[in-house]
């Protein structure tokens, strides 16, 4: 009962921390992915290439993400930034890298063969392969790696709180602090309510951008 009660009391504070969690993950996630894409598609054309990257990426998500931003912080306070969004914003970009790069360069070189074939038979040069043949068909796959980046984030995110960063977290932070029940699980329920509609609604996307011939 007190939970709703204090929903009640602080719907203005829940509707802006829950708008300033979707702006960190938001944010994160283009920048993301206006830089994993390319690089998953570069990676396609270069075996080792390809291992060392998505091997790095791979270091970085067992970074624990307090410790990340423990290391961020005497880099980033050089420019006044060590606490704040920047640091959560470059840590939630930093891990979505991997779902999104790994994704992305698998899609592209599952793409089959043969079509890529037939495309160079019709006489498109590499870059209209890519762009009208191995991007559509790998669409799929690279939006279901935008989808695990998105929800993994909006975990993360709610860490980020504790550097300042705000978001759903500082429920989750201020409640452990003053022992307020009702505060830690507003947080709570908040961010996986979050998640939840995320993965639904990317996931309802996946499916209508998948052609129809690749649909099972």
């Amino acid at each position: 009962m007190n939970l709703f009660v204090f929903i009640q009391e602080n719907l203005s504070m829940t509707l802006f921390l829950t708008w300033e969690h979707i702006w960190l993950v938001g944010m994160s996630l283009i920048i993301a992915m206006c830089t994993g894409v390319p690089i998953g598609i570069i990676i396609t054309k270069n075996k080792e290439l390809a291992n060392k990257v998505i091997g790095g990426a791979n270091v970085i998500m067992t970074i624990p993400s307090i410790a990340l931003f423990g290391l961020m912080l005497p880099i980033l306070a050089i420019v006044g930034h060590g606490l704040g969004k920047v640091p959560a914003i470059i840590a939630l970009v930093l891990y979505s890298l991997l779902p999104i790069i790994r994704n992305t360069y698998i899609a592209i070189k599952n793409v089959d063969p043969a079509i890529v074939d037939a495309g160079r038979g019709m006489g498109m040069t590499k870059w209209q392969l890519l762009r009208e043949v191995e991007i559509p068909l790998a669409i799929p796959v690279i939006l279901a790696g935008l989808k695990t980046a998105a929800v993994m984030n909006i975990g993360i995110a709610a860490i980020a709180a504790y550097i300042g960063a705000g978001g759903l977290g500082v429920f989750i932070q201020q409640g452990i602090a003053r022992s307020h029940e009702a505060m830690i699980l507003t947080g709570a329920l908040a961010v996986s309510l979050l998640a939840i509609i995320v993965d639904l609604t990317m996931s309802l996307l996946e499916k209508l951008v998948t052609p129809r011939g690749l649909k099972l």
